[in-house]
């Protein structure tokens, strides 16, 4: 049995940009939103992040700088995940030398692998750095999904500690559930697909909605462990349609628009992510009226 890096609520929070520079005053503000909202980690650089327009240094730069400002009041993990191995490596070293309590890879993107290479992909940063690691499985972004097979052969890699699953693929989850129990933690990594996974076990999520309702997620998560479906289910379905609009366009240009509507001032996106279509900033708009966020 692993014990999970976090369990509850992790963020993969936003980056805030002025022009192509990192806001890092406002990177404090956003971390202090997410420590008093209750949230249990916050995930730096990730998808949300816009890591993939991130150059390495300035990267490497900001994991540092989220470490020291959580102070262990939350879990700190960085994504560090690539098409190239090497990369992979490099980022993995910068986090732990900063302090992290897990590193997020997500499957190669564009050059792709088989399922051997994911194996060797993620077992050699695996055998290089000890920190525990998180694999992303997402394979709208991808195009490649991680199998049963071979989340049983990675299970067995003492510094894998779990999975963000976020294939919605719910019968990959329960095969993985069964056949390798609490030897890879699984988390979430769809905000409508929390309650359906923590009833079968998943740990908590990893949320971009908790960006704006850091609470909301995690009271959602604190019901589900108490057991109390029927609270959770109350609670999501007051937020059901805030949660699906966060991804009416590519992830994160809606919770970054949502989060400047509602004057938390995150800046701009980074091309080739733009602007919402009017028509779906209008229906965002809708959305975070209906629950008083704006």
């Amino acid at each position: 049995m692993k014990t999970p890096i976090f369990t509850g609520s992790g963020t993969a929070i936003v980056t805030p940009f002025r022009g192509y520079e990192v806001d890092y005053d406002k990177m404090e503000q956003l971390i202090e939103l997410q420590y008093k909202g209750g949230t249990s980690a916050i995930i730096v650089n990730g998808t949300t992040g816009e890591n993939a327009t991130q150059p390495l240094d300035e990267h490497e730069k900001l994991v540092d700088f989220c470490v020291q400002k959580v102070n262990r009041r939350m879990k700190v993990i960085s994504g560090v995940g690539s098409n190239d191995t090497s990369t992979s490596i490099r980022l993995a070293t910068s986090a732990k030398r900063s302090g992290v309590d897990g590193i997020l890879m997500v499957t190669p993107y564009y050059n792709k692998t088989s399922q051997q290479g994911l194996v060797k992909h993620f077992s050699t940063v695996a055998d290089k750095i000890d920190v525990p690691m998180v694999l992303y499985n997402v394979p709208s972004r991808t195009t490649i999904s991680i199998s049963l097979d071979t989340y049983k052969i990675l299970s067995k890699h003492p510094n894998i500690n779990g999975i963000k699953e976020a294939s919605g693929d719910f019968t990959l989850f329960g095969r993985t559930r069964a056949e390798v129990g609490d030897e890879l933690n699984i988390w979430s990594g769809n905000d409508d697909d929390t309650i359906g996974m923590m009833a079968m076990g998943a740990k908590g999520v990893i949320s971009v909605v908790s960006n704006i309702v850091p609470r909301v997620v995690a009271d959602l998560c604190e019901l589900c462990f108490k057991g109390d479906f029927a609270g959770a289910s109350e609670l999501y379905f007051k937020y059901s349609e805030l949660f699906a609009t966060m991804f009416i366009e590519v992830n994160p240009i809606p919770v970054k628009t949502a989060m400047n509507l509602m004057g938390l001032d995150v800046g701009d996106l980074r091309l080739p992510l733009c602007e919402l279509y009017p028509e779906n900033l209008e229906k965002l708009k809708a959305s975070l009226r209906k629950v008083n966020l704006i």
